[in-house]
């Protein structure tokens, strides 16, 4: 029980350092900073980027908020936390083949997570 209650405070901790980045993303935007440090235009409101990596292959999704709620993709953020740390700058990477996010994406209820093959 202790550990499932430690990946859930992990998982709050990387939705809120998302969240406050969102945030001062939103404010990027709004002319606070140089034109260089802009959120990409195809990163709308209430979406952040995200880049697949497994390793051989990166891709960069645009995925919408929405898809915090979902457990498959909570369980690709802990997976990032643990591989990645918390310390990281620009989109957020997540460690699994494209093609699998990619089909994550595209699936209209809350998958399992153990879909993934990485």
């Amino acid at each position: 029980m202790g550990k499932k209650n430690n990946k859930i405070l992990k998982l709050k901790v990387v939705i809120k350092k998302l969240q406050k980045g969102l945030l001062q993303a939103k404010n990027w935007n709004t002319g606070f900073v140089s034109s260089k440090e802009k959120v990409p235009e195809d990163v709308k409101e209430g979406h952040f980027a995200v880049i697949a990596a497994d390793g051989y292959e990166e891709r960069r999704f645009v995925v919408s908020l929405a898809y915090l709620d979902r457990l498959c993709f909570q369980r690709l953020l802990e997976r990032a936390a643990e591989e990645y740390g918390f310390d990281h700058e620009g989109a957020l990477m997540v460690p699994c083949r494209p093609i699998e996010l990619e089909w994550m994406l595209t699936q209209e209820e809350s998958c399992s997570g153990d879909e993934l093959l990485v």
